[in-house]
């Protein structure tokens, strides 16, 4: 009889992320995952074939999800200032809300990849340069409209707003509170001004 499948692959997928996102690819053991899904060994090999897959599987999934949805969804106000301050407030609040501290899966990725293989290194850096061009677009569209003055760089102005974004995520784990993440945000707003 062949196999079937008897639980939903897009909620296993997601408590895997939550496994990995909190103890990373190497700490997370296959006892873990199987605890967290609820499955045994045979139907986690059928259904994802290694805990690589697996995780490669989670960490596109997230990407996204998580970055891609919500970029989106600022996108399509058509305010870049509006949006680039909405993605920095939604990130203290994601991160002051996370009783775990579990922090940005991608990021969490990004600063493990020397233990990863390219695959993981080549979606990590699609989902850091996306956010990059994220604002550097934003920029663009902000001096055009006159949002931003013409002075602004969009260029070096994305990579130093990338660069806080990624410095509030790695810090909100637990190092800063909130006025400090509000401090970094006050910085990413003042690059664009």
């Amino acid at each position: 009889m062949p196999w079937e499948k008897t639980f939903d692959i897009d909620d296993a997928i997601d408590r895997a992320t939550e496994v990995f996102c909190a103890k990373g690819f190497e700490a997370t053991s296959l006892a873990d995952l199987l605890k967290a899904i609820g499955i045994n060994k045979g139907s986690f090999y059928n259904a994802f074939g290694s805990k690589k897959k697996l995780f490669t599987l989670s960490l596109l999934k997230y990407e996204h999800e998580q970055r891609h949805d919500t970029l989106a969804q600022l996108e399509a106000l058509q305010d870049p200032v509006l949006a680039i301050s909405k993605l920095f407030d939604a990130l203290i609040e994601d991160s002051l809300t996370d009783k775990d501290k579990k922090g940005c899966f991608l990021v969490n990725t990004a600063l493990d990849l020397p233990n990863h293989d390219s695959d993981i290194e080549k979606a990590v850096k699609q989902g850091l340069n996306n956010t990059e061009s994220f604002f550097k677009q934003q920029i663009k569209l902000g001096i055009e409209t006159g949002a931003i003055p013409k002075h602004v760089d969009p260029e070096r102005e994305a990579k130093g707003l990338l660069t806080l974004l990624v410095g509030l995520r790695v810090l909100a784990r637990g190092v800063f509170d909130k006025a400090s993440l509000a401090a970094i945000k006050s910085q990413a707003m003042g690059l664009i001004q």
